[in-house]
């Protein structure tokens, strides 16, 4: 049976380092939340101020990493759970973006609506160079109200 459970920065950072896809951990977070499976942590979730600096009012935050090992039914509690702690902290919407190939079935499953598909590009301009470490193909951003 699947349970949520707290999780520190540093145990969730490593959860994402062994078992993402194709993002490494984050640099910070407000909280992170994981489920567990009896007494094997099975996903995390990190969540943190919006990267998208259009978002950061104060009242949304944003899922920065989503992780398990491919337990059935995890990544949609957790995302559940993130909306929920998120709103009882008294913020007013979620957001999270994935790969435009992901099907979202996930999120779906716990209530998010897609919104619309970002362009997708390098953080790196002439006037701040930066080394992208991340995909930078088209995404879609999703919601949670």
């Amino acid at each position: 049976m699947l349970t949520l459970q707290p999780t520190t920065f540093a145990d969730a950072c490593e959860f994402v380092k062994q078992y993402h896809r194709h993002h490494i951990a984050p640099q910070g977070h407000k909280f992170s939340i994981a489920v567990a499976d009896d007494d094997k942590v099975v996903g995390v979730i990190m969540v943190g101020r919006p990267v998208a600096r259009h978002l950061d009012n104060g009242r949304t935050l944003e899922v920065v990493r989503c992780c398990t090992d491919g337990t059935a039914n995890a990544a949609s509690m957790l995302y559940g759970a993130a909306w929920r702690a998120a709103k009882a902290m008294g913020y007013r919407r979620i957001v999270t973006y994935t790969l435009a190939e992901e099907p979202g079935t996930s999120l779906r499953a716990a209530g998010w609506t897609e919104l619309y598909k970002t362009p997708g590009k390098s953080w790196s301009v002439p006037s701040r160079p930066r080394m992208d470490r991340h995909p930078l193909g088209q995404k879609t951003i999703w919601e949670m109200i």
